[in-house]
Order: structure tokens, then C-alpha cells, then sequence
């Protein structure tokens, strides 16, 4: 009875341990977790990659309002997703084309939408996305948040799905985190000078309205290092950085990763 009464109480405490979580349950947020490395874990059904050493990451969309389901071998989770509270921010002053684009640019923007697609769906093994991000400006102000409904020359639009800084122009931008360069582009419609990195498991980081990139595609950089400088290219109204976050096809904000404590 006392064998039986020890391994039980083993199989518990083992069990309590089997996964921790750095982040908040809530709308937008990144979250990552930690498991034994040879666990398998899905995240409402989906399964996902597992590092060598335990890590694991996933999102939550800006207008979540399930729960999350986690199962980690044959131990189910389910974390209650809150809600979050959004502002309304207004920009005028736009080109008009840049609000309605005309339809002579559709297939110009349905062309680059794809490539920023493919870049983000990548799933590398790459384990970079389980360190600490850094602010890609020193000192700089914040203009725009994530998740905020854009109204822009009166007309409502997509929220914001990132964070804006407002900085002079050619102000050195550094790199979040260590990454692979997936996506090079000077002259997109909406974004401008655009950057992508990978930094595996499905976790991306774009930087916008760049006026000089100097990375290159498949290149590797590391946490730090110069990118490029800030610009007003594409929709823009001033000089500003707009970085990005995604899981896949969620768009995250970026905000939850920079103040992660590790």
C-alpha cells in the first residue's frame, strides 16, 4: 500500500509541472510554453512544433472569444480567452488612392498580399522565437497601437494590427529578435519598404514603411544588428516604423512579446 500511495503521489506532482505559459490569456496576446520535449502538444486541434528543449508558441486573434485547447499528450487545457478593450484612431490627410485604391492596382496588391502570405506561413524549425524581443527604436514615441479601429479620411477601415513609432527619418531600426530574412520588398502599395523575418514554429516579425533595407533575403540576423532605417513609404503619412507580429496567419500584438519577462 505505501509503494502504491509514493508512485501515485510521483504521477501528480509530474503532471502539475508538465507545462508553464509566459503571457496573458488574452485577445492579441503571444504566448509561449513549455513542455517536456518529446510531448505532443495541439493548440485547438492543431498540432504544433515542440523545440529540443521544451518550447512551443502560439496566438490569440484580436476578436477571439472561444477559449483555448490545449492538449499536451493526453492531458487537456482550457485557458479562458478576456477581452480586451480597443481604441478608435483617426488619419486624415491620406491620398485618396490609398484609402480606395483604384482597381488598376488590385492585382498589384492581391500579388503582394500572396507573398507576404507565403512568408508568414512558414513553420521552420528555427527556435530563435523563445527569446526576448528588444524595441526595434531607441526613445521613440508610440502613434499607433495594435488593434485600434482605423478611420482613416473618415472613411473605417481595417483595425491597426501593430505598433507605430514616430521617428525622423533615416533613424537607424534594429533587429526584435534574432531571425532569417524571408521577405524583401522596397515599394509595396500599402507598406512600403517591408521586411519579414522568420523566427520558426510559425512566429514572424514584419517591419513597415522602412526607406532603406540593408538585409537580404535568407540572410541571417541577429538580434541587434542594424536593418534599415525608418521611412515614409506606402501608406504613410510621415516618417514612422509599423512593426508587426504574427503566429501564421494571426496577427498579434507586438506589445505582448517586447514585455514578456525572461
Amino acid at each position: 500500500m505505501r509503494i502504491f500511495i509514493i508512485v501515485f503521489l510521483l504521477l501528480i506532482t509530474t503532471s502539475s509541472f508538465a507545462v508553464t505559459f509566459e503571457g496573458k490569456f488574452i485577445q492579441g496576446s503571444f504566448i509561449l510554453g513549455k513542455t517536456k520535449p518529446n510531448y505532443e502538444v495541439f493548440i485547438d486541434k492543431r498540432k504544433v512544433r515542440v523545440s529540443p528543449e521544451g518550447y512551443f508558441a502560439f496566438g490569440l486573434s484580436r476578436d477571439r472569444k472561444s477559449d483555448v485547447v490545449i492538449q499536451i499528450n493526453k492531458e487537456r487545457i482550457i485557458k479562458k480567452v478576456f477581452k480586451r478593450e480597443y481604441k478608435i484612431q483617426r488619419i486624415d490627410g491620406l491620398e485618396e488612392k490609398k484609402v480606395n485604391p483604384p482597381e488598376e492596382v488590385y492585382e498589384r496588391i492581391k500579388r503582394e498580399n500572396k507573398w507576404i502570405g507565403e512568408a508568414r506561413s512558414l513553420n521552420s524549425d528555427l527556435n530563435f522565437f523563445k527569446n526576448k524581443f528588444i524595441y526595434p527604436l531607441e526613445n521613440a514615441i508610440v502613434t499607433g497601437v495594435y488593434g485600434s479601429q482605423r478611420i482613416l479620411n473618415g472613411k473605417p477601415k481595417w483595425p491597426h494590427y501593430g505598433i507605430d513609432f514616430a521617428a525622423e527619418e533615416g533613424t537607424n531600426i534594429k533587429a526584435m529578435l534574432d531571425g532569417v530574412v524571408t521577405l524583401v520588398e522596397p515599394d509595396l502599395f500599402y507598406t512600403g519598404g517591408t521586411l519579414i523575418f522568420d523566427h520558426g514554429h510559425g512566429i514572424s516579425t514584419l517591419y513597415m514603411h522602412m526607406k532603406k533595407i540593408l538585409v537580404k533575403k535568407g540572410q541571417k540576423v541577429n538580434q541587434g544588428d542594424i536593418i534599415g532605417t525608418v521611412g515614409s513609404t506606402g501608406r504613410s503619412t510621415g516618417a514612422h516604423l509599423d512593426i508587426r507580429l504574427n503566429w501564421f496567419n494571426v496577427r498579434l500584438d507586438p506589445e505582448t512579446a517586447l514585455n514578456l519577462k525572461k
